[in-house]
């Protein structure tokens, strides 16, 4: 490990900054900035400690990037001290990153990439194409448990030509192959002599070297002087922050210059500071409540559906996100996806239709437990409530269990047979159903495993016909509406707040904090 990253004892309420230590952090290191100014009314220019605060992280994390899940580990391996060989631009393509070039066969099954020149790693190795295979090698082996593993399934072979050029042989044509190799599960790390990924050393090639590293709690890092690309604070500092009310404290203040998650509630309150930038961008992002298709009573797929019309999606639209967002349809695509549909017949509420399922299912009433915390999403808690009270008129009992935020991704998320979760959504069908619902997929959160749904999965991906593959992507879309675990309860809007201190361009929708870009790409007015 290396020395430079310091793991002290955990600190605070659920091991997460308190405001105390945050204010007395920020004042000992004379990072409370006076003044404001327009987002957009400068140019970029060098200088300052960037903060952020952020509702999500966790003391179990660690990092290994085959174990990330939440905006926390995300930033800090794709916005701070590592890069990926893709990145996604505001226009929702995938561009190179520390990828010089790339060309494919003419039937995008063999795809080769020419490595940029001179990028070093913070202890001074230097990037070749022995780091790439080993931080791809990684998530793809024969016991890894890594989210990308059944998305990278699509590689056959992949072998260095050179030390600056990497060609990936694929099972069948993939044009979307870039585009994975924009995640955050994929930074390039140094590989080790016996050819496997160094990712204790805490080192990479990103904007900022890691000087701190407390799980869950807070993040330093200080600028590259040898980055390859562009970056302009001196350094940037990411505070995990669980409780709404202290984050928003913090910008108000001018503790933190960038807060994730506003409070819904007391929205129109933060937007009367002048000195803070409100921003509210429609996303793929979704809120999910997944179901254990393996565990009684969500076995049964009448249980499944019997719940899916016992929930007011949009009374959770207008009470919960105060309509920022749109309601669910147990379709994890966004509208403005390609091959998305909305499948019929749509789940709206309906009490009466629920009481028929659970009939259908040999019940007349149900009492079910729901793991609740608001560590997936703002207002999960206020959510579970009000499901609570939607269900009673369907005869469905909803015992609401409120679970502690930290560690929640640990230790309720796919632990427990019902809780929430929430998904940044993937920029292509494909990579979201292969992520969230190929049977074999280590984060199919409700291990719903249907076959048909495998096959239609794997013949959509080698379809060159673009009409077959969308009528594929549809019976997919349509397979886990009516039959999946997963209740998608509304497709939320990015609400985020920025110091106008903060300089930035157009901001990225695949993902929250401009795509875990931020760090990189804004500066101080």
């Amino acid at each position: 490990m290396n020395a430079n990253i310091r793991f002290p004892a955990a600190r605070g309420r659920h091991g997460a900054t308190t405001r105390r230590e945050f204010l007395g952090l920020a004042l000992a290191a004379g990072l409370i900035l006076p003044g404001s100014g327009s987002a957009l009314a400068a140019g970029p220019k060098r200088g300052g400690v960037f903060r952020a605060g952020l509702a999500s992280g966790s003391t179990t994390d660690s990092l290994d990037p085959a174990t990330w899940s939440n905006n926390f580990m995300a930033d800090l391996g794709m916005g701070v001290y590592a890069d990926t060989l893709f990145e996604i631009d505001p226009d929702f393509n995938a561009v190179p990153n520390l990828v010089e070039s790339y060309d494919h066969d003419g039937t995008a099954r063999v795809w080769r990439l020419k490595l940029k020149k001179g990028v070093t790693f913070h202890d001074g190795r230097k990037l070749t194409s022995a780091d790439v295979l080993a931080s791809i090698r990684h998530h793809v082996g024969e016991k890894a448990k890594s989210p990308m593993k059944p998305v990278l399934a699509v590689i056959e072979n992949m072998r260095a030509d050179g030390d600056h050029e990497v060609v990936f042989e694929l099972k069948y044509p993939y044009a979307d192959f870039p585009y994975l190799l924009t995640d955050y599960h994929l930074p390039i790390l140094p590989a080790r002599d016996d050819g496997r990924l160094d990712w204790e050393a805490g080192v990479g090639t990103g904007p900022y070297r890691l000087e701190t590293f407390r799980p869950g709690q807070r993040v330093r890092g200080v600028r590259n002087p040898e980055y390859h690309g562009t970056a302009w604070f001196d350094a940037v500092e990411i505070l995990v922050i669980h409780d709404v009310v202290a984050r928003t404290a913090a910008l108000n203040s001018g503790d933190i210059h960038y807060m994730d998650r506003c409070d819904l509630k007391t929205l129109n309150l933060l937007k009367r500071n002048p000195q803070v930038e409100v921003t509210d961008i429609p996303s793929l992002s979704h809120y999910t409540a997944p179901m254990d298709c393996t565990a009684a009573p969500f076995s049964d797929v009448n249980v499944r559906l019997a719940l899916k019309y016992a929930i007011d999606r949009e009374q959770i639209l207008k009470k919960v996100m105060f309509g920022h967002g749109r309601a669910g349809n147990d379709n994890p695509l966004a509208p403005a996806m390609k091959y998305a549909i909305d499948p019929k017949p749509v789940h709206v509420y309906d009490p009466d239709r629920a009481r028929f399922h659970l009939k259908k299912a040999g019940l007349e009433k149900l009492s079910v437990e729901l793991a609740a915390s608001d560590a997936p999403f703002a207002g999960a808690i206020d959510t579970a409530q009000l499901m609570r009270e939607h269900a009673k008129a369907a005869g469905i009992d909803i015992r609401v269990n409120r679970v502690p935020a930290d560690g929640y991704w640990s230790n309720v998320w796919m632990k427990k047979p019902w809780c929430f979760s929430q998904w940044g959504g993937r920029p292509t069908a494909d990579w979201m159903l292969s992520v969230a619902y190929a049977p074999d997929a280590p984060w199919n959160e409700s291990r719903w495993k249907n076959a048909r749904f495998g096959e239609l999965l794997k013949a959509a991906r080698a379809e060159t016909d673009d009409a077959r593959r969308a009528g594929m992507y549809a019976e997919m879309q349509q397979l886990i509406h009516d039959d999946g675990g997963e209740i998608v309860l509304a497709f939320n809007n990015f609400v985020s707040a920025i110091s106008r201190r903060i300089g930035h361009g157009r901001l990225n929708v695949n993902y929250d904090h401009d795509g875990g870009y931020m760090y990189r790409r804004w500066w101080f007015v």
